[in-house]
């Protein structure tokens, strides 16, 4: 498998009250991802295009299979075979990959053809979006884990940022962390989009056989959007935190679903929107 390059070379012009001149900077590269399915249905063998999603290049497998997996389409890595690129002729050389997944999958072979229940969550009332998340999540979240101390939860920022290579180099990309209880990074994805570095992360530990989380904390890098909670909780994550400020059914789904929801996080306070049981205070 080739390296993919996930930092353009751009020509600028750099602009200021007193003068201009052209410069070289780098960006962070942005491309299409084809997520393509191919399951048994009816004893048949079917290839399905699934989802397209703009992203970073790298870690391509691991975005596909959190991705398979946080909407609820898979329940474990055991259900995958393999993940390949499909690189035909008539392909698109490392932007299509392909999940076979293995026979006698519970793979839903309906949602396929219907729109996932976050995407077309605009069309639904917070109530039926949050049902939902409750009956596609196969995992379990456990109420007292992990219990953080408030001083280490302020502590995460920094050492998110500091780990964020791309990021120093472009200013362009998207963070999600995952922390254990004492502080210590466990691991760290970027992307272009939020979602997509949650799913590259979330899809790794699957792919290890590390679901569930119940002992980690997720922090993301801006917003915390309903999507990025229901991720969580489908990976049985009790903690999630942002330096950002929530969505207002983000914060329903996380107090609906027992989850701890933290936003604006700094090093010297945060606001604690739901969960304030697995915070310890000082």
């Amino acid at each position: 498998m080739l390296p993919r390059r996930n930092l353009a070379k751009i020509k600028l012009q750099r602009v200021n009250s007193a003068a201009s001149e052209r410069a070289d900077d780098v960006v962070a590269v942005e491309e299409p991802l084809e997520i393509r399915v191919t399951f048994e249905s009816s004893g048949q063998r079917v290839e399905r295009s699934i989802s397209v999603t703009m992203r970073t290049p790298g870690d391509d497998f691991e975005l596909a299979a959190g991705f398979l997996f946080n909407e609820g389409l898979i329940a474990s890595e055991r259900e995958i075979h393999e993940i390949s690129y499909c690189t035909g002729k008539d392909e698109q050389l490392y932007n299509r990959v392909n999940v076979r997944l293995r026979s006698g999958s519970a793979c839903d072979a309906e949602r396929l053809q219907r729109n996932f229940f976050v995407s077309s969550s605009c069309g639904l009332c917070g109530k039926a979006s949050i049902e939902q998340v409750r009956t596609a999540a196969k995992v379990p979240l456990n109420d007292n884990r992990p219990i953080v101390p408030q001083a280490v939860l302020m502590q995460l920022p920094e050492k998110l940022r500091s780990k964020q290579a791309v990021f120093e180099k472009t200013g362009g990309l998207h963070g999600a962390g995952l922390f254990n209880a004492a502080g210590e990074l466990l691991l760290l994805k970027e992307d272009v989009g939020r979602h997509n570095a949650v799913d590259k992360l979330i899809g790794e530990r699957l792919l290890n056989g590390k679901v569930p989380l119940h002992d980690s904390i997720l922090l993301v890098s801006g917003r915390t959007s309903f999507e990025l909670v229901q991720k969580a909780r489908m990976a049985g994550i009790g903690i999630v935190a942002a330096v950002g400020a929530p969505s207002s059914l983000a914060v329903e789904l996380a107090r609906e679903t027992g989850m701890t929801l933290i936003g604006f996080l700094r090093a010297d306070k945060f606001n604690l929107y739901t969960g304030e049981h697995r915070v310890k205070h000082m």
